[in-house]
């Protein structure tokens, strides 16, 4: 069969009366992008990496001042960033309900040793009881020079994963920090 002028418009419109009985509308479409695009222009951007594996994806989350605190209004993948180069995973996707989510904890809940019920306790007082904890458990368990009377400063009560989320200077940081406690221990969540 000869293709012609005639016989391809034929065709065509043949074809479009198809789709349009089958549901597609040509008719323009609103853009609901602007709209975005008008709560971006006055957000602060900022990048950040991806909390959930070891893959260490960028993202780029832009946020405005709600009510007087910042809210995370977008979050999208970094096409700058070297690793995904802009895409996430569904986990890296959900960033935005990870920070918005209702059921999201932001308060420090405490259950007392054989307590039935959490109780409401402030920021304040979680970080000290964890720094008074680690330093008990240190204190009890610090080996000064081991059977042979080697010096080896360590503890061997207290083990610490780190995150997949820390660049290179901040593991370096963290590592700087545990063996100045005198950890041994130490594990990465991207090597596990």
């Amino acid at each position: 069969m000869e293709l012609t002028r005639r016989t391809f418009l034929s065709g065509a419109v043949g074809a479009g009366g198809l789709l349009g009985f089958l549901g597609l509308d040509m008719r323009p479409t609103v853009a609901y992008a602007s709209k975005m695009a008008q709560a971006v222009k006055h957000s602060r951007i900022t990048t950040t990496i991806c909390p959930y594996c070891g893959v260490g994806c960028g993202a780029i989350v832009m946020s405005e001042v709600v009510d007087g605190k910042r809210k995370v209004i977008n979050v999208e993948g970094d096409p700058d960033h070297p690793i995904n180069e802009g895409t996430l995973c569904p986990k890296g996707a959900s960033l935005y309900q990870m920070a918005n989510g209702e059921k999201r904890l932001t308060k420090v809940l405490y259950r007392a040793p054989k307590a039935k019920e959490f109780v409401e306790k402030s920021w304040d007082w979680a970080a000290t009881e964890i720094a008074k904890r680690i330093k008990k458990t240190r204190d009890e368990s610090f080996e000064l020079r081991n059977a042979a009377g080697q010096a080896v400063n360590r503890t061997n009560a207290i083990a610490s994963v780190g995150s997949a989320a820390l660049d290179n200077e901040e593991c370096w940081l963290y590592q700087l920090f545990l063996r100045a406690m005198g950890l041994v221990q130490i594990e990465h969540q991207a090597r596990i």
